[in-house]
């Protein structure tokens, strides 16, 4: 199944890209998706403990299962000032 991914901020320089199509297995969850691309973008892997995933406009956790015409937005925790 193909998965729309975005990155911001930070991980969005890590990545060295904005957006990409992402093919994965059906019935993976968050996390499996996040291993898949911590091995393709391994500076990712240092933010592990603090990104938001968001699909669609819900904030989800890593046992979310990804469904088809998701769009996974990844980011960094979100800061005020």
């Amino acid at each position: 199944m193909k998965v729309r991914v975005q990155f911001f901020s930070q991980l969005k320089d890590i990545a060295g890209v904005s957006g990409l199509e992402v093919d994965v297995a059906d019935g993976i969850a968050v996390g499996g998706l996040l291993g898949e691309l911590y091995t393709a973008y391994p500076g990712l892997r240092a933010w592990d403990s603090r990104v938001l995933i968001g699909a669609g406009v819900e904030f989800v956790d890593r046992d979310y299962v990804i469904q088809p015409g998701d769009e996974i937005a990844i980011m960094p925790p979100v800061q005020g000032g």
